[in-house]
């Protein structure tokens, strides 16, 4: 038996680095033993697949220690952001399960921090820029050789003041003049070479209209947004690591400017920890790219089925749970890794297999014709809806002289180890009777246009005779109480396994073989009323979902993933 000593220690060992980061917090009574998370997204684009790791990690943290998780839209450029993202951000956030304590925007603290760069003018801690971005590119010197200061850096404080000021007019010109913070130009960190604090653009913004037309970069405003709201811990991604001190440096001179430094009343200040991306194979994640795909329609929209956002794998079929199942297994570190997009289909398969309702659909179909079953005749079967799951119920479907069965799974000429449909042999059709096939019929091109076989009336599922072995069972539907459906089939995005590390621009390595659309495809009534949502598994086929574009009288469902992991195998014959 494990004792309460030895699972503890287990639990610490399944921790996070990030979560072992926050315990050592709590032990020493930081913060007065308080857990504030955020999670930060600009509402620029939709949330892909990457965004959803940092929200595990965000709003878990939160979970796991009591605390409260914030959502917090970086809302600083008002030529890239708009509501459609904001409110899609939201559902994506809901429909992962998570639950935010309090919605802020980065625009709410647009005057605070606007008060704060003007203390930082007057104490000489920041200065109004007018060269080009080029000439300020090219002074900030390289890791290895220091900066050359600006020609403006030390120009009057009341000069600054005023241009300040002229910046945030209608009038100013975009690109003409820039705040900078006057901290180090030889400083090895780069980032510490008088960045910029504020720039212009003259966009109207998705909240505060025309109120301005100065904005904040990141940089300045991200550590004082966190602060503002008394963030504990500010978790994000690698890349922001050479960031870290400048972040705590504002919020070093927000204290001074706040007088808690130096009153030695507030010894709070938000903590940053960084950790890896999420990487995937045969995909990107940059959201210029994602736009570009979007904007140039090389796919159908933000929510594609073969896109990393979240919306476009929930219109795929994945579920929520599958996906944060995935971030579990492959964690957190401080290295950067391209994680298998075959992982990810695994963690879906596993979860869709527990929750998914089996019904029959038949993608390329051929007609099976049950000669020695009466005309007219039609019967009500019981199916099973998900044998993992007892609760699940089960529905009727209707068996018929005429079926669909799939092409593939007849041979006239079979080898000894087909044990589906061939002349001679007996097969099981699924929830229903034994048959034997007695041959086919041939149009004038000799391509296979029908099947005959007979059945046993004693071999019903569920009747003694039923126990009868036969090595092959398929799965089929009525020819006479079905609905004509479309398939969507995906394959890989990208046509090479690390698209953004190619050289190449990322158009031409677009995979032309990613989606198969399938129009002559039967499926059960009881599939096509199902909705999107719902999730699907076409028996000995794989799992799906109804798609948006459907109706109940042509259904439409895209393929979230097949029973089996066949691309592997694809990959190395």
């Amino acid at each position: 038996m494990t004792t309460k000593t030895e699972a503890e220690t287990e639990e610490k060992h399944s921790l996070s680095f990030v979560e072992q980061l926050v315990e050592e917090d709590l032990a020493e009574g930081k913060n007065d033993g308080r857990i504030q998370t955020r999670f930060p997204p600009e509402p620029n684009g939709y949330l892909h697949i990457g965004h959803a790791k940092a929200i595990c990690m965000d709003f878990g943290v939160a979970e796991r220690y009591n605390g409260i998780c914030n959502l917090r839209f970086d809302d600083t450029n008002p030529s890239k952001e708009n509501t459609e993202y904001v409110e899609n951000i939201l559902n994506d956030i809901k429909w992962l399960g998570f639950h935010w304590g309090h919605i802020y925007y980065a625009s709410d603290y647009f005057q605070k921090l606007w008060d704060f760069a003007i203390w930082m003018i007057k104490k000489g801690y920041a200065y109004v820029d007018e060269q080009t971005s080029e000439q300020i590119a090219e002074q900030k010197g390289t890791p290895t050789t220091p900066g050359v200061a600006s020609p403006y850096r030390d120009r009057p404080i009341e000069e600054n003041l005023e241009l300040f000021q002229k910046m945030n007019t209608p009038e100013a010109v975009e690109g003409s003049m820039v705040l900078r913070a006057k901290l180090d130009m030889a400083n090895p960190n780069m980032h510490f070479r008088d960045p910029i604090m504020y720039r212009i653009i003259q966009t109207p913004h998705h909240r505060t209209g025309t109120k301005w037309h100065c904005y904040p970069m990141y940089d300045f405003a991200h550590g004082q947004s966190d602060y503002f709201e008394g963030v504990t811990h500010s978790i994000c991604t690698l890349e922001f690591v050479p960031h870290r001190p400048l972040y705590d440096k504002f919020v070093d001179l927000l204290k001074e400017y706040d007088g808690s430094a130096a009153k030695g009343l507030n010894n709070y200040r938000p903590r940053q920890i960084e950790f890896n991306r999420l990487n995937l194979t045969y995909t990107v994640m940059s959201k210029r790219k994602l736009h570009t795909l979007v904007d140039e329609h090389l796919v159908r929209g933000w929510d594609d089925p073969r896109m990393p956002t979240l919306c476009g794998m929930r219109r795929r079929g994945y579920s929520p749970e599958s996906i944060r199942n995935f971030i579990k297994s492959i964690g957190y570190t401080k290295f950067d890794a391209l994680n298998d997009m075959a992982l990810l289909e695994a963690a879906v398969r596993e979860d869709l297999n527990k929750r998914a309702t089996r019904v029959s659909a038949v993608l390329d179909p051929i007609k099976l014709v049950i000669t020695n079953y009466p005309e007219g005749k039609s019967e009500e079967l019981e199916a099973i809806n998900n044998p993992e799951d007892e609760n699940a119920g089960s529905h009727i479907i209707t068996f018929t002289r005429n079926l669909w069965i799939e092409r593939a799974d007849f041979m006239e000429d079979a080898p000894k180890k087909f044990f589906r449909m061939t002349p001679g042999k007996e097969v099981r059709l699924k929830n229903a009777y034994i048959v034997k096939c007695t041959g086919c019929t041939k149009n004038a091109e000799g391509k296979i246009v029908e099947i005959q076989a007979e059945y046993d009336p004693e071999s019903k599922s569920g009747m003694a005779g039923a126990n009868r072995k036969v090595k092959g069972t398929l799965h089929w539907v009525s020819a006479d109480a079905c609905v004509k459906a479309e398939v969507r089939e995906y394959d890989r995005l990208f046509s090479v396994e690390n698209p953004s590390a190619d050289d190449r621009d990322f158009r031409e390595l677009l995979n032309p073989e990613s989606l198969h659309v399938f129009t002559e495809c039967y499926v059960e009534k009881y599939a096509a009323e199902r909705k999107p949502g719902e999730y699907l598994q076409f028996q000995r086929v794989g799992y799906f979902m109804a798609d948006p574009d459907g109706t109940t009288e042509h259904p439409v469902y895209n393929k979230t993933v097949g029973l089996k992991d066949t691309w592997a195998k694809m990959q190395k014959k």
